[in-house]
């Protein structure tokens, strides 16, 4: 697989010169929620593109699993060089560019004016210069090591500090938007401004392409593309089949406002009136974790819920082996990681019908409900308890087959390729 898709994108790293070297930028990296960042440059970097990782700040403490103290250690992190190193090359850099210079304050304190609302990856005027302090850090490492283009991850301040690097006569830039979190502040984000100087920006749902529609001009439209988030598939050659006896159900996820917790407990009360037998995992940790212990223990569901706090990705998948199916209760999704590793473990799903999810689940993988309803997730789990077991191993076969079918890490990583190698062939 890996070598058609090489072949397929020869093409265009020849006419290039296979010469192209890019920066991924980030603001946290690595982190233990950003693996698909990891999985989608070394599916990159496989079809022959070589890649600088960029990070503003690092998560060193918070890194158990060895590919990611792996990465972290493959990582530039701008902060950590402190200031007797990043200010003489931004200075340097911006004395020896002093018209762009100019113009990027000029950008840098317009988009702060836009940011001074809050919210995450926003921040006013004076965080702003910081992310024009950086900038032309990244601007100058890029011309030292011969970087071509840099492609940001979320777009928040790191898609911020891209638009400056390339305002201040830094490479071209595109930025990967996720949601749901960006698409609650895009004005305090600057999208208009980010879309408009991007070469081209990536949503990983239709969804997302829509919410990047409604804040960009018709004619940077065509700019705005759908690239999934993948999965590796070789991880799930083999899955376990599905478990015997009482059903079983795993929810995984930051135990934060956004995904549904409490509404899953409250649907836990309602189905195991008429599931008794019934039994939830949920791996995750988070600042909603003691309201939802009080809730479980306030409702005598000790005995049907299971806490199994944060997981690596071996515990995870594990987890998810020995449930009959995944639950998602979320209030706002992007393209959930967990549904894609789930449906690949050839295990059905219930979701919420909300955002990019629909794009993934359909009725033959699962279960659609409509989002903060929790008799809906009931009657959905209540359905899935009375359904034959070979049912469900069809359903789950469906959702492997869907998840191969369109989340391939390594097709969505010639995706990218080919949108690199179009902005760097034009810039030539």
């Amino acid at each position: 697989m890996i070598a058609v898709l090489a072949a397929s994108t020869c093409g265009v790293l020849v006419q290039f010169g296979l010469s192209m070297k890019i920066a991924y930028l980030v603001n946290t990296y690595p982190k233990p929620s950003h693996t698909f960042i990891r999985r989608e440059i070394a599916a990159i970097e496989r079809l022959g593109v070589q890649v600088h990782r960029f990070a503003m700040r690092d998560d060193t403490t918070a890194l158990v699993d060895a590919g990611d103290k792996a990465e972290n250690a493959r990582t530039e992190h701008v902060l950590n060089q402190g200031l007797t190193r990043l200010l003489p090359k931004a200075l340097s850099w911006m004395v020896h560019q002093p018209r762009k210079s100019l113009q990027s304050l000029r950008l840098a304190l317009r988009c702060g004016a836009n940011g001074a609302a809050g919210g995450p990856g926003t921040g006013g005027r004076l965080r702003h210069l910081i992310y024009l302090l950086e900038a032309a850090y990244v601007a100058q490492r890029c011309s030292e090591a011969d970087i071509h283009h840099i492609h940001a991850h979320f777009g928040t301040n790191s898609a911020t500090v891209a638009m400056l690097t390339h305002a201040l006569g830094g490479p071209t830039y595109s930025f990967t938007v996720h949601g749901p979190e960006e698409f609650d502040a895009p004005r305090a984000l600057s999208f208009p401004e980010k879309i408009k100087r991007a070469a081209f920006v990536v949503a990983i749902s239709s969804f997302g392409r829509s919410q990047l529609f409604r804040w960009s001009d018709l004619a940077d439209w065509p700019k705005i593309n759908v690239v999934h988030c993948g999965i590796d598939i070789d991880r799930f050659a083999e899955v376990a089949p599905l478990p015997q006896g009482a059903p079983k159900l795993v929810a995984i996820g930051r135990l934060s406002e956004q995904k549904g917790f409490p509404l899953l407990i409250q649907a836990m009360v309602l189905a195991v009136k008429h599931t008794p037998e019934l039994h939830l995992a949920i791996c995750g940790d988070g600042e909603l974790r003691p309201m939802i212990e009080a809730e479980i223990a306030a409702h005598n569901l000790a005995g049907h819920i299971t806490l199994l706090g944060w997981r690596d990705e071996a515990g995870v998948r594990r987890a998810i082996a020995e449930a009959q199916a995944l639950i998602l209760p979320s209030f706002a999704e992007g393209l959930p990681m967990v549904v894609m590793e789930a449906m690949a473990s050839a295990r059905p799903i219930i979701a919420t019908c909300i955002n990019g999810v629909p794009e993934l689940v359909t009725a033959s993988e699962g279960w659609l409900v409509p989002a903060g309803d929790a008799q809906a997730l009931a009657n959905a789990i209540t359905e899935l308890a009375n359904t034959p077991s070979e049912r469900l191993a069809r359903m789950g076969q469906s959702a492997r087959l869907r998840v191969f079918d369109r989340h391939d890490a390594n097709t969505e990583a010639a995706k990218l390729v080919e949108l690199f190698s179009a902005t760097l062939n034009t810039a030539a």
